[in-house]
């Protein structure tokens, strides 16, 4: 194995360094098929064997930058093919602006996995057993970096490969970000074991037994109380959701589902993002208030006494009682006989889906959000807890809202379930998986149930280990009847203390790199 020391030497450049950065943009667009739909997870940890195997033999900083940019922009442009396919359903813009939207994304998107490899190599670049330890730590900083800048885009973690492998259930201990920095150093036991450096091979997979032998979310294996919810998934695309004139088809075909006969009644019913698209509030004056109250009843009819409906609506704002100056991507919580019981906004919203950024400039060039209506929604306040008698605390996240991970409960009112509605339709093929994927990472971290409702697929009923109960496939009409899951009888560590359990594992990771040169030529010393 070539020496570190050798590779910073004026020595001619190899076949590695010329043709590195295609290497490295092949692995990244082939370790895109680890994350759902195709989950070829163990691509995941052998793509990232080679990208270590390449950044040992690069020969500058530059070069390791360039290394972790090219393998990012090939893993996004391949994972995030979903998003072209939402232009598909925008009549005011090209469908071709589609992959352009996905390239641009990527080549801002993998500015994180450079920074990871840039620092991971300016750390640990002396010996092999460096490299692998800073990497895997600042791979995890860099991904929860790009969870928070510029609104944040926290799609596709690489942890979010674990969830169909017992592994998932060490989320609940140290977080997606944490699973993150686990692919990373077990990529790093199959590339030092491949030069027989058996030593830190046996302490990274004896770590990683240890972890997910340790007891970190305790679950009842049965509820304690039944209490029966029902998912409705009315398949309806995106294509005919907003055609003028649909909410009424769309209004019955949500009643018949709901009403169809099965399951046991006294329970929730949970319907997806939007089922409602017209206004449940509104505050403008005059009728509008009698149009909300007719929208709010139908919805509410297809529920009976001590039952609560949970729906995806609209509000609008209008402080003058004239003018619409905004709006919100709401859930509702109604009674049986119209009344709101508790309305949660989406606080996380997707730029250029659900508001324009720099409205002027961009709508005067042509452009417009993904969404229908050149109102743009408002954020709502964040996380929040609705108490539903005899039910228990309900909290919400609405669609794109459950990929935030320790970002998706009020941790003062802790609840007992959440509800994520969705609308998927506009995301082609690999987005409903992905999304799905990710919604069951949060339920192991919280150790909380989720039930997600989407209009054509992928429903769910997820337990608090973040396995899928029942669900309902993508393009299927039907309805999901179901016990609510328990929660986990005490929050396992992550959902009491957060991201900052992976934070100080990463940064520990580093400075443990960055420990082990000094360490070693110490050792070296004394030998000499």
């Amino acid at each position: 194995m070539r020496q570190f020391a050798r590779s910073q030497s004026g020595e001619a450049s190899s076949p590695s360094d010329r043709f590195g950065w295609l290497i490295a943009l092949a692995l990244g667009a082939a370790s895109a098929f680890a994350f759902e739909p195709a989950g070829l997870w163990p691509l995941m940890p052998v793509a990232f064997a080679v990208l270590l195997e390449l950044l040992q033999r690069t020969h500058s900083l530059t070069r390791a930058l360039l290394l972790g940019w090219f393998f990012g922009l090939g893993q996004f442009v391949v994972g995030l093919n979903w998003i072209a396919t939402a232009f598909t359903y925008q009549a005011a813009m090209p469908a071709s602006l589609g992959w352009g939207a996905v390239l641009l994304l990527s080549l801002y998107l993998a500015v994180y996995p450079a920074l990871a490899t840039g620092l991971g190599w300016r750390l640990g670049r002396e010996r092999p057993v460096e490299l692998v330890v800073t990497l895997s730590g600042a791979w995890a900083i860099t991904e929860w970096l790009r969870a928070g800048m510029f609104t944040g885009f926290a799609w596709n973690p690489v942890g979010a490969t674990l969830v169909s492998t017992p592994l998932l259930s060490l989320s609940a201990l140290v977080g997606t970000y944490g699973l993150s920095l686990l692919v990373v150093l077990l990529a790093g036991a199959i590339w030092l074991e491949f030069y027989r450096k058996w030593l830190p091979t046996v302490l990274i997979l004896g770590l990683t037994a240890l972890l997910w032998l340790l007891p970190s979310s305790r679950v009842p294996d049965h509820p304690l109380a039944r209490k029966p919810i029902r998912v409705v998934q009315p398949n309806i695309g995106q294509q005919d959701k907003w055609r003028p004139g649909f909410s009424e088809i769309a209004a019955q075909r949500l009643a018949q589902l709901s009403a169809q006969p099965g399951g046991e009644r006294r329970r929730l019913l949970f319907w997806p993002e939007a089922a409602v698209t017209q206004p449940l509030i509104d505050q403008r004056a005059g009728a509008y208030s009698a149009y909300t109250a007719f929208e709010r009843r139908r919805a509410a009819a297809s529920i009976g006494p001590g039952e609560y409906l949970l729906t995806g609506g609209i509000a609008l704002f209008s402080p003058d009682g004239r003018r619409i100056t905004g709006a919100a991507n709401s859930v509702y919580v109604l009674r049986p006989d119209g009344q709101i019981v508790g309305r949660y906004d989406k606080a996380h919203l997707v730029p250029y889906g659900e508001y324009l950024p720099m409205r002027p400039l961009l709508s005067a060039i042509g452009l417009s959000r993904l969404a229908p209506g050149d109102v743009d929604f408002i954020p709502g306040p964040g996380p929040r807890t609705v108490t539903l008698p005899g039910w228990g605390r309900v909290g919400f996240q609405l669609c794109y809202e459950i990929i935030f991970s320790g970002q998706v409960v009020d941790r003062n009112n802790r609840p007992g379930f959440i509800f994520n509605p969705s609308n998927d339709a506009w995301f082609g093929r690999w987005g409903p998986p992905q999304h799905l994927a990710q919604a069951r990472l949060r339920a192991a971290e919280e150790g909380l149930p989720i039930i997600r409702a989407t209009p054509t697929g992928i429903s769910a009923v997820i337990d608090a280990r973040g396995r899928v109960v029942k669900s309902l496939g993508m393009g299927t009409a039907g309805v999901i009847d179901a016990a609510l899951p328990p929660p986990a009888i005490v929050a396992p560590p992550f959902a009491r203390f957060g991201n900052i359990i992976p934070l100080v594992i990463a940064f520990a990771l580093l400075i443990v790199g960055i420990a082990l040169g000094p360490v070693e030529r110490y050792r070296r010393r004394r030998r000499t």
